[in-house]
């Protein structure tokens, strides 16, 4: 990537032409699309198409072969921006109490005590983990486990908020009640959300905007807006519609 470009459009984060090839493989092919600030965009597709390797190009766990990354007009570069990154596992540092790994990337960052100790709290009262604050991963069921993963994310109030399937280990009805948190909190804080998941229902409960990818090579196939009120009704007529549509442009290519 050419650092020295800097992007005139305004919006959060800009994707341009991004490509990634593993050798002989290609596995991203010219992708370019946008993201407006506090956004919640979710990313579906197909089993296998690339959507890791997506999100791991957009924090430089992955170098692109080619293409641009912008945050803010500026080249993506996580020294930089503040880039935060949720696994499909949870993730919490088993030798730090539940308090310690809310404050963890925040310390990392060396931000001033008063401002960790004021975030921290927040977070406890909005992910109601009083009662868990001094207690260690191995002692939480994993949703609350996970929510601390969540809730240690958020504190940092990252440029981009990266989520890999993070309820793809939970029941139902486990993950209802984490999209709804995660929604509460992105809402409560106002940051940028990108959410990769193959539950297509749990994207349109979730998203503003469900990006399509294609197989691989994966391009983007669909931009959706959903425009839908919150909370959402998975009962809703609208919502099922959403639903079937996205899952009948995945099923068939």
């Amino acid at each position: 990537m050419d650092n020295s470009k800097i992007s005139n459009q305004k919006h959060k984060i800009e994707v341009k032409n991004l490509t990634k090839s593993f050798g002989d493989l290609l596995v991203l092919d010219d992708m370019t699309f946008n993201i407006d600030k506090n956004d919640f965009v979710c990313v579906v597709g197909p089993t296998g198409c690339g959507k890791t390797t997506f999100l791991n190009c957009l924090t430089r766990i992955h170098e692109p072969t080619n293409g641009d990354i912008f945050i803010d007009g500026q080249p993506a570069d996580p020294s930089k921006h503040n880039i935060s990154f949720i696994f499909q596992e949870p993730s919490a540092i088993p030798w730090l109490t539940v308090e310690e790994n809310l404050a963890y990337g925040l310390k990392i960052k060396r931000t001033p005590k008063e401002i960790i100790n004021e975030r921290v709290e927040h977070i406890i009262d909005l992910m109601g983990l009083q009662e868990s604050r001094k207690k260690y991963p191995g002692d939480l069921s994993v949703s609350v486990a996970q929510r601390v993963v969540i809730g240690r994310s958020f504190a940092m109030q990252p440029d981009l908020l990266l989520m890999d399937e993070p309820y793809g280990q939970m029941d139902v009805k486990m993950r209802f009640y984490l999209e709804d948190e995660v929604v509460r909190l992105w809402q409560e804080l106002g940051s940028t959300v990108l959410f990769i998941t193959h539950n297509i229902e749990e994207a349109v409960y979730l998203a503003e905007k469900v990006l399509i990818l294609t197989n691989k090579p994966a391009k983007i196939k669909e931009e959706i807006k959903i425009d839908l009120p919150r909370p959402r009704n998975i009962a809703d007529p609208k919502f099922i519609e959403y639903r079937n549509y996205i899952t009948e442009n995945i099923r068939w290519w």
